[in-house]
């Protein structure tokens, strides 16, 4: 929330800041995936004469869209709520401002209306990041008592 705060002071309460938040958060995910790579494999790798083209191709990638594809489903949902908040505190439109006009004009019935469409928009981004985040190296069920 703070680098949001940070990122809005910076770009502004625009798109950019929300760009730049993202760009942030997929670096540094990235970043420390390419730290957590084995250093067996790398070895491993490189004892069978493989050049640094090769090992980004077939060692730090893979390792890296692991890692992005397990922090999806928390990272997508941080971005939403860190946009809905970004809204509500300082824009001109989105879902966010109207819920805060309609607080301030006491219109439940508005408010109400404005949960429920964050909600179901939640919801079916939720349900996207599951089926994106469907990783196929991962065993189906009863898989691993036949190795």
């Amino acid at each position: 929330m703070i680098l949001a705060q940070i990122f809005a002071v910076w770009f502004g309460l625009g798109i950019w800041s929300k760009v730049a938040l993202g760009v942030t958060l997929v670096f540094f995910n990235v970043y420390q995936s390419v730290k957590e790579v084995s250093p067996v494999v790398l070895a491993h790798a490189r004892m069978f004469g493989a050049n640094r083209k090769q090992l980004l191709r077939h060692v730090y990638l893979p390792s890296a869209t692991s890692w992005v594809f397990s922090s999806l489903h928390t990272s997508v949902g941080l971005a939403f709520v860190d946009s809905v908040v970004g809204e509500h505190l300082g824009s001109a439109r989105g879902v966010g401002y109207l819920i805060l006009q309609a607080e301030g004009t006491f219109d439940i019935n508005m408010v109400f209306a404005g949960i429920l469409v964050l909600t179901a928009f939640a919801l079916i981004l939720d349900g996207l990041v599951a089926v994106v985040g469907l990783m196929k190296w991962q065993p189906q069920s009863g898989e691993t008592e036949k190795l």
